[in-house]
């Protein structure tokens, strides 16, 4: 929604967004969030998910590469809140920005869906794994059958 009222992805061309378009920008702020892992929202529980899975793995190279993938959270947090901040704070680099109109009724109510839904994912996530794991569980089971006929586990 941003790029179709802005017509640039180039982030240095933007600036003060969050003044002309209070409400996209605060959506762009949780996601953003949500993006970098923030706990109670959804990516923190996807990143939780696959870091604890790597780091059961009994042997150090797992357990080392887990520590790598899991400090590159940082790199993740600087880059999003330093686009964030370029992006919706700061003066308005261009004077054609100032006449930008925020979300409309349908475009509030379809991001504020999602927002709902990056909310429900990360403060109550069982809901959705249950719901994976009992599709998933006979797929897993015929692959781990295969696999230990062949030898490999």
């Amino acid at each position: 929604m941003i790029y179709g009222r802005t017509h640039t992805r180039l982030i240095n061309e933007m600036g003060g967004l969050m003044k002309v378009m209070p409400f996209l920008g605060v959506v762009y702020v949780i996601a953003g969030l949500a993006s970098l892992g923030l706990p109670g929202l959804s990516g923190f529980v996807a990143e939780m998910t696959i870091f604890v899975g790597s780091f059961q793995h009994t042997d150090t190279f797992h357990r080392i590469l887990t520590i790598v993938a899991a400090s590159s959270i940082v790199i993740t947090a600087v880059y999003i809140l330093r686009v964030v901040g370029t992006l919706l704070f700061g003066p308005i680099k261009n004077d054609h920005f100032l006449h930008l109109k925020d979300a409309l009724w349908f475009e509030r109510l379809s991001t504020l869906t999602l927002l709902l839904a990056i909310a429900a994912i990360g403060m109550a996530p069982l809901w959705l794994s249950n719901m994976i794991n009992f599709s998933l569980g006979p797929i897993v089971e015929k692959i781990n059958g295969v696999a230990t006929v062949a030898g490999l586990f």
